[in-house]
Formats: structure tokens, sequence, C-alpha cells
């Protein structure tokens, strides 16, 4: 009886062996096959032979730019590509109009404030030195023309007058820029006051700025088509938009110009072409020619050697895993974003994916758990590490199916 016993322990160890053997067996584990990539490249299964590399040629360096200091940045990811005195601290002259320009746009999109709300134009804003508008003291005038005349015609008087109206005084204003430069990460940009004008304590960096650009383009996207506008006329008086590569590059569609004698003369522009988008900062540069020229050669040195890949989508399924005590035995992974890359062009069909999925995974499991990674590899190298997540939850099976799920997991520990 004794050895009837024995073998019937023994039979039901090795079923259960086998059984849990074969989930594992149809569980991800790390290492294993991704889904199919999105996008303009198809990530290599790992584990399999690949095609032959290419030896890709080196990217030759920046352009040398006549500028004080510069910046090249992937619009879609934010990667930085080149970049000279990029962080150090420089006046940006009427490019503080970026961000006097974004919280009035943002006081918009959020309802505070219509494009038709009529502001009063004061004494000091009339007044206004530099460039103007020519807005008349006493009268009223609409948001939309008011930031048309900041942001086309760099009114310092458009300027002043919405600062004032959306809180209560420039100083006041002021505050707020600085408040919003710390929100969007520009930690080495003071503003002294919302138009520009020359002061010590009035500074930015071209990495500031183009992150300040970024904010412009994807945190407002039905306003920035105003940075793309030509000319705007106002009280009969008609004045072209600064910025000459919206006039030489029909796929420039912003942003903004600035000038004084201590910043020289300053230009941010965005030029999207396919799936890439670049933003271009150059700061210091000796007329208004030579700031298009120059900017011009930054972007065209982006498109020639850099593109932007997409790779998967979020929440779409990249593989799944076995799931023990629940009342669904897998479950699907994907990612909480999408995933893009700035990549040199031609090297998308390089990269080569991996999943990595955590060994043993139990119920309850909520939605957006995280229990995996994604690596992304290029000649070797992890260039990018993303998290796996559960598409939908899972709950606890019945007390009877968990209990089965522990002796199964039980022996698998012990024979593994």
């Amino acid at each position: 009886m004794l050895n009837l016993f024995r073998c019937f322990v023994k039979s039901l160890a090795a079923s259960l062996l086998a059984v849990s053997l074969a989930a594992s067996a149809n569980s991800p584990v790390a290492g294993s096959s991704p889904a199919p990539t999105l996008g303009q490249a198809a990530v290599p299964v790992p584990g399999q032979p690949a095609v032959a590399p290419q030896t890709a040629a080196p990217v030759p360096s920046a352009p040398q730019l006549a500028a004080t200091g510069y910046v090249l940045m992937d619009g879609e990811t934010g990667d930085i590509l080149a970049e000279s005195n990029s962080t150090e601290r420089l006046p940006p002259a009427s490019l503080t109009k970026m961000m006097s320009s974004y919280l009035v746009i943002d006081h918009v999109e959020h309802g505070r404030i219509s494009e038709n709300s009529m502001v009063n134009i004061s004494v000091k804003a009339w007044k206004m030195e530099g460039s103007r508008m020519y807005v008349k003291e006493g009268t009223q005038v609409a948001v939309i023309d008011l930031l048309r005349g900041e942001i086309i015609q760099s009114g310092n008087d458009a300027t002043v007058a919405l600062a004032e109206y959306i809180a209560g005084n420039e100083d006041a204003f002021v505050d707020m820029m600085n408040q919003k430069a710390k929100e969007l990460g520009m930690n080495a940009t003071h503003f002294q006051n919302a138009s520009g004008l020359p002061s010590p304590e009035h500074y930015t960096t071209a990495r500031d700025l183009a992150t300040l650009a970024r904010a412009v383009i994807y945190n407002h996207p039905q306003h920035y088509p105003l940075y793309a506008e030509k000319e705007f006329k106002y009280n009969n008086i008609r004045q072209p938009n600064r910025n000459l590569l919206l006039f030489r590059d029909p796929t420039v569609d912003g942003l903004k110009t600035g000038h004084t004698d201590e910043a020289g003369f300053c230009l941010v522009a965005s030029s999207k072409r396919e799936n890439t988008r670049m933003i271009a900062v150059v700061l210091g540069t000796k007329s208004d020619q030579e700031r298009a020229a120059e900017t011009q050669k930054l972007l065209a040195y982006g498109f020639r050697y850099f593109e932007t890949v997409n790779l998967y989508k979020a929440n779409t399924q990249v593989t799944t895993a076995r799931v023990w005590s629940g009342k669904a035995k897998e479950v699907a992974l994907g990612l909480p974003k999408d995933v893009r890359m700035s990549l040199q062009r031609g090297r998308a069909d390089d990269l080569k994916a991996n999943v990595h999925v955590n060994e043993t995974i139990k119920a309850p499991i909520a939605a957006g758990q995280e229990l995996g990674s994604l690596t992304i590899e290029l000649d070797g190298k992890v260039i990018n590490t993303q998290p796996l997540v559960a598409l939908q939850p899972v709950d606890e099976a019945s007390f009877f199916a968990r209990l089965w799920d522990k002796i199964k997991l039980f022996f698998r520990g012990l024979f593994s």
C-alpha cells in the first residue's frame, strides 16, 4: 500500500512538472521576441541571424556657425543633435516673446480669456520703445490682434498690453513667466521683463529656448500656425514677419526672431519634413541675413544626417505573459507611451529589440502595472529602455484555481 502511494505521488509530481514546464515554455521570458515594430523600421527578432550589418559612415561634425551659441533639437523626441555654447547664459532679446505669448495662449486655451476679449491700451504700453504694433493709448484691441502684433510684428507695445491684461501689471506677469520657465525645465533662464529689453538679470540659453520652442509647438498646436504667418496689418500699417526662412523654405513654419545690440541677431526656427521635425536656435549673429543663413545651415545638416523613427505605439500589444492564480491565463503587455527615437539616417534597420518579462506573474494585476521591459540595441549597445505594462487588468481566480496554481508553481520551483 505504501509503495502504491509513493508511485501515485511520483506520478502526480511528474504530471504537474510537465504541465508547469509546458506553461513556462509558452510564457515569454527575458530575451524573447518582440512584436513587429511600427513605422519606418522593422526591428529584427533577437536570437535569429540578422542581415549582415552595413558599416555606417560616421556623422560629420555640425557646420561651424558664425554665432555665439546654437542648438539643433529633434522636435519629436527632444534629443539634442548638435550644439555649441548651448548652456551659456545669453540675452534673448525678442525671443522672450515666445514665453510671453505662450502664457497668453495658455489662458485662451484654458478658457480664462477669449481671442475676442478686448484689451485696454495703457500709456505704458503705448509708449514702449523698439519694435511696435502701433496701438493707441485709450483704445481697445482684441487679444488675437495683439497676439499677432506680438508674434509677427514683435511689438513691445502689444506684449506689455497683454501682460497687463493677464496679470494686472508687467512685473506680476514676469513672475508668471519665470514660474512657467521652471515648470518647462528652463532652469538656466530668468526673465526681467515681458518683451526682451536688455537687462543684466534677463538671460536664457540656447538649450532652454529649444525647450520653450518645443513646448510652443506641441502644447499649443491650435495656435502654433500664428508663427507661420508672413505679415500682419494693423492701424493701416502692414509689417512682414522678420523670420526670413518663412519666405525661403516652405517646410519652415515658425518661430521667432530677436535683436538688440547686446544679443545680436537671433532666430529660433522649426521645420518639418515627413516624420521629422527639427528645431534650430541660433544666437548672436551679426545681421538678419546672417541669422537666416546660419539657421538654414543647421537645419540642412539635421535633415541630411538624422531622422525620427517611430517604433511602437502606446497601448498596443507587444507580447503576452503567463499569469498565475488569475481568471485569465495570460495578459497582453505593451508600452505606456509611443516610442520614437532620433537616429542617424539609414540606421533604423540595424536596431534590435529584446523583451524581458518578469519570471512569475501572479494575479491580481492592474492595468498599467509594470511587468517587464523592452530594450532596443544598436551595434550591441542598449540605447533605449522602456517599461512593459499590462494592457488590461486580471482578477484573481477562485480559491481552488489559485491553490492548483500554487501547487504547480511549487513543483516547478522544485524541479527547475
